[in-house]
């Protein structure tokens, strides 16, 4: 029987009743409605709390008739509800009817609605796109239009925290956010098309959070703030803590001076990672200025360079540090901490009395804190300069306050949690989750200036029981020589990024302590964090949080394209090629350099320079980074591919330290040509025959060998592309 075009009045009369009752607790934002077909349609959402079914008819003038799941809808609480609406059930044994009735549905001019996930998402990630809405929409011949409802991950009716409905609510009105895609024909809206559009879709939601026009120095405000007797920060070289009361007090003391003495909006900082330079960053960020943590390892070439874009004419050090880098190009004022320490602690008297007593938004009017931010520059980071001269990225407010929030998302860590970080803070990576994060969202750190010191690092991480550990491969290295299982035994959460994780130094951390290493993928473009894997929330559970091999799902709000690295044509999320990202955590160009940027950015997306692929289940696999592969008689010969055939085949793995890398150098007959270099001895008869037993092409196989005491890294961990590079072409010569 033909379904009626208008809804009975029992159905209309309860419709009318939800909608008034959803409307007391819920503000819902629609964005797209004007895109909506006239006629009848297949909407798919996403689907991560109990009640999406009634936000969608909310946000929706028209009615929608939602497919079911059978179990749900035949049982005692849900089925009057449902058989009210006009639900339709479906089943793995009855899929047919219900295919059969939507499409009569959907002819007859009305919305029909599958998840097409098929089930509730449990850890806030969009789950695999099942292609059963491919059928009715091919058959009925109608348009698919996907919806994305934002910050429903945030209601007591998700799984957040690991349990639904029993939770505090965030606010009193819950705003939601439901965007509207423009319609895809039946026939292209594959799986991955319609995985695309999602994503497109949480990026524009995400960028309209009203968050995220706000100033990183009224977050770290209103974050030291709350709960002053806790511990922000403990300082593993010297023992130094600060409550997160007293940080705050220091902090703006210190802001005050900063005001006074420096003239110039952007301030550099030369300190290591620690008490002092989380003390220094906060206060330059009070003061309304550009914290520019100078990465005091670079060659001096790079640092005047720094210097110089960056226009810093003061610098904030300690006596210590300056007397020990010697050949620092210091600007012309320079403000030393343990000289200033009586002034701080003068002044950290009066905030400490006024931020008992007056309420935050009071407070920071008092101290001058700015309020806005949005897309004015908050930090300037130089890039480590692993492929030519280190590029000023000019990270604004809502590039640092998305990347915080997706990360805290993700995590979502308690107030127990110790993070241990001994990333410097002129690295995005440590700056972003070992300097902001811990301060804005309430988590106590544990810092050391040295990540390459495992030995100290593990006795820190068992004297403070750390739970979350950040590190890069080449600095968890020397963990498997120097670290026991005990010291160890408290982390619950290890994640690595800056380079790809080695297969062979998952394998063997696991062995050792027992802990799964965490892949994730970020740049400094991308303040950092863009993806990376969690531990399964639930255990034993269909929906796996990470994937081995791969840098995990991208965080919230973030939209990704695959295109073709030579010709730009787009390509399905599933085909390997160049990854172009957009999100609000996308910084908006390099300093003062428009060629570059126009070359990196277009129309908000940021090409990345990573090949790479997502599975079906959203989990994003870096297959190389361009600058990483060689053109050889045509062929681009990806250089970490050949050091992993390497290592296994001459029994390298579990050493503690990196002992090949594969680099260029020019060559007059076939363009380029590979180098190995090893801390080894290897001879060239004895590469040539073990690789090529295993498979490997002859172009693949290293036509130079040149022994090297270490393979050159930087400070951040990462290869030393430059350095290799500069090795390679003495070796070729």
């Amino acid at each position: 029987m033909p379904p009626q075009k208008t809804p009975p009045f029992a159905e209309w009369l309860i419709r009318k009743i939800l909608t008034v009752i959803a409307k007391i607790p819920y503000k819902i934002t629609t964005h797209g409605l004007d895109r909506l077909p006239a006629g009848g349609f297949l909407l798919l959402p996403n689907h991560l709390t109990w009640i999406d079914a009634i936000l969608l008819q909310l946000a929706c003038p028209r009615t929608i008739r939602f497919i079911i799941w059978e179990s749900y809808y035949y049982s005692r609480i849900f089925r009057p509800f449902l058989s009210f609406i006009g639900a339709i059930p479906i089943s793995n044994t009855r899929a047919k009817d219900a295919i059969r009735t939507a499409i009569e549905h959907i002819r007859a001019g009305e919305i029909v609605c599958i998840f097409p996930e098929g089930e509730l998402s449990k850890s806030g990630a969009l789950l695999r796109i099942q292609r059963g809405y491919e059928l009715i929409a091919r058959q009925a011949k109608c348009p698919v239009v996907p919806v994305w409802m934002d910050q429903i991950w945030d209601s007591v009716f998700s799984y957040r925290g690991g349990r639904f409905f029993w939770k505090k609510p965030k606010s009193l009105r819950f705003p939601v956010t439901v965007a509207f895609s423009e319609p895809m024909d039946a026939h292209h809206a594959n799986a991955a098309a319609v995985r695309q559009r999602f994503l497109e879709l949480t990026e524009f939601c995400f960028q309209r959070r009203p968050f995220l026009r706000g100033h990183l120095a009224d977050a770290c405000l209103r974050g030291l703030k709350k709960n002053p007797g806790e511990l922000a920060i403990i300082d593993g070289h010297d023992g130094t803590q600060f409550e997160r009361g007293r940080l705050l007090a220091a902090a703006l003391s210190l802001a005050s001076i900063v005001r006074a003495r420096v003239p110039e909006n952007r301030v550099g900082i030369v300190l290591p990672s620690g008490a002092p330079a989380m003390l220094a960053n906060l206060a330059v960020l009070f003061a309304g200025k550009i914290p520019v943590n100078l990465n005091f390892t670079a060659g001096k070439s790079a640092l005047e360079s720094s210097i110089r874009k960056a226009g810093i004419g003061t610098a904030i050090t300690a006596g210590p540090v300056r007397d020990k880098l010697k050949e620092f190009p210091w600007p012309a004022n320079v403000l030393l901490l343990d000289e200033l320490k009586k002034d701080i602690a003068g002044g950290a008297v009066k905030w400490i009395l006024l931020a008992k007593v007056l309420p935050v938004g009071l407070l920071g009017r008092i101290a001058g804190i700015p309020r806005d931010g949005d897309r004015t520059e908050a930090f300037l980071l130089f890039t480590s300069g692993s492929s030519g001269e280190p590029k000023g990225v000019a990270l604004t407010h809502r590039n640092l306050l998305a990347n915080t929030r997706q990360f805290g998302d993700m995590l979502d860590l308690s107030s127990s949690d110790v993070i241990f970080g001994a990333l410097p803070f002129f690295h995005s990576f440590g700056a972003t989750v070992c300097l902001l994060f811990p301060v804005i969202e309430g988590v106590r750190v544990v810092t050391y200036p040295n990540p390459l010191d495992a030995a100290k690092c593990a006795a820190l991480i068992k004297r403070h029981r750390a739970t979350i550990m950040l590190a890069t491969p080449t600095f968890l290295r020397g963990y498997l020589k120097r670290a026991t299982r005990e010291q160890l035994g408290s982390v619950k959460l290890l994640v690595t990024g800056a380079e790809k994780l080695p297969q062979e130094l998952s394998e063997s951390f696991l062995e050792k302590f027992g802990i799964e290493i965490m892949q994730g993928y970020g740049l400094t473009e991308t303040s950092p964090a863009a993806s990376f894997n969690l531990p399964n929330r639930v255990p034993d559970a269909i929906q796996a949080s990470n994937r081995r091999g791969s840098s995990g799902r991208l965080v919230a709000g973030l939209a990704a394209q695959i295109r073709d690295p030579e010709t730009g044509t787009p390509l399905t999320l599933h085909q390997k090629g160049m990854l172009w990202i957009k999100g609000a955590n996308v910084f908006d160009g390099y300093l003062d350099d428009p060629a570059r940027t126009a070359d990196v950015l277009h129309d908000g997306w940021f090409r990345t320079g990573d090949l790479a692929r997502f599975d079906d289940d959203g989990f994003l696999f870096i297959e190389g980074r361009m600058s990483r592969f060689s053109k050889i008689g045509g062929e681009m010969v990806p250089h970490e591919t050949v050091e992993t055939r390497i290592v296994e085949t001459f029994g390298f793995s579990g050493e503690g330290e990196r002992i090949v890398a594969i680099t260029s150098a020019p060559d007059e007959a076939k363009g380029e040509v590979l180098v190995l270099l090893a801390t080894r001895e290897i001879t060239q008869n004895d590469l040539r025959e073990k690789l090529s037993a295993t498979g490997m092409p002859n172009l693949w196989i290293p036509r130079h060998i040149l022994r090297v005491p270490q393979i050159p890294v930087l400070a951040s961990g990462k290869l030393d592309i430059q350095g290799c590079t500069a090795l390679a072409k003495q070796a070729a010569k």
